[in-house]
C-alpha cells in the first residue's frame, strides 16, 4: 500500500467490503510500545446500528476497526468485515 499522511485520511468515509457505509473516521490508535497502528476509531452513520456492525465500540460509541481489515484507502476507506 502507498504511504498515506494521516491528516489526508480525517473526516474520510469508511466503508465495509460488502458496501455498508459504517462512517466517518474519526482518529487512529497506535500502540506507544511498539509504534504499530491499532484501530480506525469511525464515527459510526446515523442509520448504522453499532451492535450490528461486526466491530466493538469505544465509550464514546465509536466503532473500533482493526487496522489489519483496511483493504483500500481511495474516495473511501474499505474495510474487511
Amino acid at each position: 500500500m502507498a504511504e498515506i499522511l494521516a491528516e489526508n485520511l480525517s473526516g474520510k468515509a469508511v466503508m465495509g467490503s460488502d458496501g455498508t457505509e459504517l462512517g466517518d473516521l474519526y482518529n487512529i490508535t497506535m500502540d506507544l510500545k511498539t509504534g504499530g497502528l491499532k484501530h480506525l476509531l469511525v464515527s459510526p452513520h446515523e442509520q448504522l446500528d453499532p451492535g450490528h456492525s461486526g466491530f466493538s465500540t469505544d465509550e464514546r460509541g465509536r466503532l473500533e476497526v482493526p487496522v489489519g481489515n483496511v483493504q483500500a484507502v481511495k474516495d473511501y476507506i474499505v474495510v474487511a468485515r
